[in-house]
């Protein structure tokens, strides 16, 4: 390939980026606008001043374009969580860092959380281009219980005693071995069921404070939320 043809085939690329990127922008602000029911690939390319045909090109359908936009905020999530976990000696405070990066991306993006942790989208189905990029969030909890569990386990009676009174069901045992293979290697299926117990009571404060359910209770959250997430390291045995 010559120098000349490369350098025209680099510049499409670019123009390629930054077409997609603008499209998506555009998703975003009608998904913001009209929830992501209303998203309409017309609409996007009316709002561009495209045609419909060109925009095919870049998402073929609005279910394509819908799971773009489904990676790229897992994905975002999934960033701020592993940034939040990068010290490595304290555990616990990890674990507190990690739960506020969740809260505070969430925060900041409403609209983006909504659309990964809020409603089904009717019609939608997800495709498998999605788990990979919603699994970041918890293989970085994972990988703080897996680096905490041999040390607690090892200097601390009551962890034992704790996981001796924690009898699970058969099917659970099963389903949170399968998690602890996923996540968090090496850490007992009771302390991955505590997990799972903490990992919805975190989406679920964050959800509450999204949506307005805490308004007359816990509002503003950030005393409940910093001695729940506390609270939740205590359960699933990390140090304060």
């Amino acid at each position: 390939m010559t120098a000349h043809a490369s350098a025209s085939r680099t510049a499409r690329q670019r123009a390629r980026a930054e077409l997609t990127r603008e499209i998506k922008d555009e998703a975003r602000r009608q998904v913001a606008a009209h929830g992501a029911q209303g998203l309409s690939l017309r609409a996007v390319a009316r709002e561009l001043g495209m045609v419909s045909s060109a925009l095919y090109r870049y998402f073929p359908s609005r279910d394509d374009l819908l799971t773009a936009l489904i990676i790229d905020a897992y994905d975002a999530l999934g960033e701020a969580a592993e940034a939040a976990s990068a010290p490595p000696a304290d555990l616990g405070g990890r674990w507190r860092a990690v739960c506020a990066a969740i809260r505070d991306w969430a925060l900041a993006h409403p609209h983006e959380y909504a659309l990964i942790y809020g409603s089904p989208v009717p019609g939608y189905h997800a495709p498998a281009a999605t788990v990979a990029p919603a699994g970041r969030v918890a293989g970085v909890i994972g990988g703080v219980l897996a680096q905490a569990w041999p040390v607690r386990a090892a200097g601390d009676d009551r962890a034992a005693a704790r996981l001796a009174d924690d009898r699970l069901s058969q099917p659970l045992a099963a389903q949170a071995e399968l998690v602890a293979q996923a996540i968090a290697p090496g850490v007992p299926a009771e302390v991955i069921a505590r997990a799972l117990i903490a990992w919805t009571q975190l989406f679920g404060m964050v959800s509450f404070e999204l949506f307005g359910q805490f308004v007359g209770s816990a509002d503003p959250a950030d005393a409940f939320f910093g001695y729940a997430v506390d609270q939740m390291a205590d359960y699933v045995g990390l140090p304060r």
